[in-house]
Formats: C-alpha cells, sequence, structure tokens
C-alpha cells in the first residue's frame, strides 16, 4: 500500500494491492525475508550466455547449452543467465513479442526447468518496453483491451529535448488507431515501444509474467533498462523517483514470494546515478558494475590504472544483502556512458582509436542539441585486449588472463560472458548478415567445432579456457573473494593495479597485485605491509615468500594473489 499511494496518489490503491498480492499468491503463502542477508558467497560464478550461443545438430540449442556448461564447468560455475529466450522481433531478444512463451527455435519450458535444476537461472524482465508485434500493441493499434491503454502517448509538439536517450533514432512513432494518428514514445527504437507504467493494469501485467518465471525456476530477475520506465514530460525521464518506487514495490512482492530470489537492475548510466539502485538496500540486492569493463580495458592498453585506481577507491563498500555484479564483456559492448565523469575526453577518444585499431564498431546515442555521441564499443574481448594503444603485440592472451583475474578477485560477483571463456573473436560476418554492430561479438558456435578447439592445445580457446578454469577454481576456494569480504585499495604506482581482500571472519587476507603493463614491474613487499608472523602464498604461482624485505618482480601482465591461507 505504501509503495502503490507512492506511485499512484491519485488513485484508489487498496483494490491494486489486492491484485498484486493474489497475483503473486502471497494471500496464499507469504514468505519472510531477511534483511541484509547475503545470499551468495564466493563461489558464486555466473555465466551470460544466449539460448542460441552453441547449437548442434537435431537438438533445441537450450539442451545444447545446458550439455555444454555441465561437461564444461562442473562445479565451476552455479549461475546462468540465459539472454531473452522468448519470442521477439528485433534486438536478439529485447523487442519480446510473448513473454510467458519460449521462443520455440530455442525449447521450451521444459529445457528452462531443467537448466533451473543445475542452475541458479537468471532471466530478463524486459520491463521498459515490448516488441511492435506484441497482442498489446496491435490491440492497442486497434482500440482493443488488453493494451489499448498500455503506451505513452505523446503530442510531437512537446518539448521532449531533456529526454536521455541512448540511440539515435526518432523518440516517437506515429501510429494509426481508430482516435486517428497517435504518437507513442520509443526509447530504444520503433520496434520497441516503451509501456506506460502510469496505468496500473501495465504494473499488473509484468507481476503476473514475474509470478510464472518463479514457477518455471526463475531465481534471479534482470531488470533491463529499468532505468527509463517512468515518463514525466519536462525532465530527463531518467532514475524518476518513481521508477525506484517501482523497483522497490518489485523487491517486495518477489522476495515474500520466493526470499532467495534476487533483482539486479541493469543501468547502463553514469556511475552515481548507476549505485543509486541499491537504495537502502531496498532496491537492487545487485547492480551492474558498468564502469568497471571501460576502465578497465582502458588501464590494460595504456599502461597506466591511475583512472581505475581512483574509481576503485570512490565505490562504497556494499550494504550486507547487496552486492556488485561484475562484468568485462557483455553481449552488448563496452559502454562509455559509465565513464563520465571517470575518464577525460582525450582518454575516451584514445581508447575509441585503439578499439577501432583492433576491429571495433563504434553505436551512438542521439544528444539534446541534435548531435550524436559514442554511447558504446561493439568488439569481442579478446580482441579489444590484442594490443596496447601503441599497436598490436604479443601479450593478448597474458592481458585477456590479467583481465579475468582482476574481476574475478574484486568484491562482488563475477560474471564471465560465455564467448570470453572460450576465447571468442570478432564475427565480421554476423555482424554484416545481422546489420547492427552488436552483433559482432555474439558469434554461433559448432559445438563440435568449439569443443575440437577446446581440445586443442595449441588452439587460443583452449589456453583461454584452461587458464579462466583454474583462475575460476581459485577464486571458488578463498573465503577472502567473498563477494562482500573487505576491500581496500593499494597504491604500487599506476603500473601494477593492486588491492587487498579480508575474510568476513578476517582470517584470510589476499594481496592482489596485477601489472596491466607490457613491462616488468618490481615490488617491494615491505610495501604492501605483509604481517610477517603470518606464512605467505602466491596462489597463482605457488611461490612462497619469506623474507617480508625482499622485493619481487612482475612479468607484463602477471596476477599474484598473495594469501596467508590456502
Amino acid at each position: 500500500m505504501d509503495h502503490l499511494t507512492f506511485i499512484y496518489p491519485e488513485l484508489d490503491i487498496e483494490p491494486i494491492a489486492q491484485n498484486l498480492i493474489r497475483t503473486m499468491r502471497l494471500d496464499e503463502d507469504c514468505q519472510s525475508p531477511l534483511a541484509h542477508k547475503n545470499l551468495w558467497d564466493q563461489t558464486d560464478i555466473a555465466v551470460i550466455t544466449y539460448g542460441n550461443s552453441i547449437l548442434s545438430d537435431n537438438q533445441p540449442p537450450l539442451k545444447t547449452l545446458h550439455h555444454f556448461l555441465q561437461a564444461h564447468f562442473p562445479m565451476l560455475i552455479n549461475t546462468v543467465h540465459i539472454l531473452p529466450f522468448f519470442p521477439y522481433s528485433s534486438d536478439d531478444g529485447f523487442a519480446v513479442s510473448a513473454y510467458k512463451q519460449v521462443d520455440p527455435p530455442l525449447g521450451d519450458w521444459s529445457d528452462i526447468l531443467r537448466i533451473s535444476a543445475d542452475f541458479h537461472l537468471m532471466a530478463d524482465l524486459v520491463i521498459n518496453h515490448c516488441s511492435a508485434q506484441h497482442e498489446w500493441f496491435t490491440n492497442y493499434q486497434k482500440g482493443k483491451s488488453p493494451g489499448r491503454d498500455f503506451f505513452v502517448e505523446v503530442d510531437p509538439k512537446e518539448d521532449l529535448s531533456k529526454v536521455v536517450r541512448p540511440r539515435v533514432t526518432p523518440l516517437l512513432r506515429a501510429t494509426s488507431t481508430p482516435r486517428g494518428t497517435q504518437h507513442v514514445w520509443c526509447t530504444f527504437g520503433h520496434d520497441q515501444i516503451d509501456l506506460n507504467f502510469a496505468n496500473p493494469k501495465v504494473l499488473a501485467k509484468i507481476v503476473d509474467i514475474i509470478r510464472l518465471y518463479l514457477d518455471m525456476g526463475v531465481r534471479i530477475f534482470r531488470l533491463d533498462a529499468v532505468a527509463f520506465i517512468w515518463k514525466i514530460l519536462g525532465t530527463n525521464c531518467l532514475n524518476l523517483e518513481e521508477t525506484h518506487e517501482i523497483v522497490r514495490l518489485l523487491r517486495t512482492l518477489i522476495e515474500h514470494a520466493d526470499p532467495n530470489a534476487v533483482i539486479i537492475t541493469e543501468t547502463n548510466i553514469p556511475n552515481r546515478e548507476n549505485l543509486s539502485y541499491f537504495g537502502n538496500a531496498n532496491e537492487a540486492h545487485c547492480i551492474y558494475n558498468f564502469s568497471l569493463p571501460p576502465l578497465l580495458v582502458n588501464s590494460l592498453v595504456t599502461g597506466n590504472c591511475r583512472y581505475l585506481k581512483n574509481w576503485l577507491m570512490s565505490m562504497p563498500p556494499a550494504q550486507n544483502g547487496t552486492t556488485y555484479f561484475n562484468f568485462i564483456a557483455s553481449h552488448d559492448g563496452i559502454g562509455l556512458r559509465p565513464v563520465e565523469g571517470l575518464l577525460d575526453d582525450s582518454e575516451q577518444e584514445a581508447l575509441i582509436q585503439t578499439m577501432e585499431n583492433f576491429g571495433g564498431q563504434i553505436s551512438w546515442r542521439a544528444l539534446d542539441d541534435g548531435s550524436n555521441k559514442p554511447y558504446e564499443i561493439n568488439i569481442s574481448l579478446f580482441d579489444a585486449l590484442k594490443g596496447t594503444t601503441a599497436g598490436e603485440d604479443d601479450w593478448q592472451l597474458e592481458r585477456f588472463v590479467c583481465a579475468h583475474a582482476i574481476m574475478l578477485a574484486l568484491e562482488g560477483i563475477p560474471a564471465f560472458y560465455l564467448h570470453s571463456l572460450v576465447g571468442t573473436t570478432n564475427d565480421y560476418e554476423r555482424m554484416k548478415e545481422h546489420g547492427h554492430n552488436r552483433a559482432i561479438n555474439r558469434r554461433q558456435w559448432q559445438e563440435q567445432e568449439l569443443n575440437e578447439r577446446l581440445a586443442d592445445p595449441e588452439s587460443h580457446h583452449h589456453k583461454v579456457f584452461h587458464k579462466l578454469r583454474r583462475l575460476i577454481k581459485l577464486r571458488r576456494e578463498q573465503p577472502a573473494f567473498h563477494p562482500n569480504a573487505t576491500q581496500f585499495t593499494l597504491h604500487l604506482g599506476d603500473h601494477v593495479f593492486a588491492f587487498w581482500r579480508q575474510s568476513l571472519d578476517r582470517r584470510q587476507s589476499i594481496f592482489c597485485l596485477n601489472n596491466i603493463s607490457d613491462q616488468p614491474q618490481t615490488v617491494s613487499l615491505n610495501a604492501i605491509n605483509l604481517i610477517g608472523t603470518d606464512t605467505w602464498k602466491d596462489l597463482v604461482s605457488d611461490a612462497t615468500f619469506d623474507d617480508m624485505l625482499a622485493s619481487i618482480t612482475l612479468d607484463p601482465y602477471q596476477t599474484l594473489w598473495i594469501s596467508n591461507r590456502w
């Protein structure tokens, strides 16, 4: 009632509240979540993938994916984010045309249930918009329900210059209806029509979808593009208070249905705005750490971690019951909005130029003055790290592994894009075929071909795969790598990115040292204050350290995890 009163102050909210409670079946089984409870530990590792990233003959792709993960990552990966697996019309799944179905070419709900029985299943709640081919929008065009009042209509004469958008297409789409031509709001493009959450019937439909997903084994809900869901003319229509209240409402409903369920907000926006979705530990359980990918790639191609280090020092420790969702590659690209205010323009320009030199493409967004600005870099992470600002070199594999070692050690839950785990490179043919830049990093592998490459010791796919598997195994065994364990930034110059982690029980300390340059770097053990009464060992190389006054030399892109417990 409190949530709804804030969102809909002019409406009679009691029947709305009772309907939501019935839809979530909280009138039958309402559980009590514990505040500030960590629903994760150091063993939680996620993989992000499309349902059809791996294919085999005569088998639904979801079955192939399930088999591949079981075969190659037993006891290593326990969480699977399957990107939208519903029928869709565009945007590789994010223009959903039927929320309650599994896309038939992928499989069916029985495949989803089998995966959710073996892994924590993360699914997208594409909350801001639906496909122009969804029944709701076709009904809108006919003046029928449900759908007739589900979309945001705007007079094109209104001043919309303040609206923040991630695309360059026109915001409004002219649409024929029985009431004449109407103009509907489309944040992401004319095939993705924004839903009107000012109508509580829309909210009720979304809650009904959430209930189904819970029944189908979904434990983790990724709220896609949630920052855009509420519109008020004259504002930027981003991160509005009603948006945050809807997230709090969904959190309340979901966690009282399943106290082990988790909400993750996908808000590809500047860092400070992104952090606001933690609320007071009452909104998202996890937020995407969107600033990490561009800052980390920038550090590794420049050999200088100054910006990355400054950012890490500014990040607040997540309260218990919340944590960061760390990733460095995804199905989209390397976002540039999250480094606004963190990287200056010249650094961004140098990063963009370097990525273009390595085969990357640039996607753009529209500004309120009518100009365009780079929005994201589209490139596979393996190719993004094939060299430095000076050009390509022989350190690609080491640089790539170093990036993931850093991600694995940082505060938060690490998430690997499937294509990073197997060292997939830029897919220019798929990009050309699909006609959009993001397809460059959305390859579809034949399972047999991929297995052959992973089994070939000379293949870079094999080398990447086995090095990352080993690091994952090491991470899972360290209490100091709990997502909420203490973290402090260390200052060892601009070429060694270093930080300290300490387990929640304070028994284990790990000093994480990463040479992010293409030159050897020497560090004095005295500089990191190893306690002389403890015995210290590098978990990665098995080297031990007895002389606390000695110096150590890190090879280019070498990582040390120096621990007092193993």
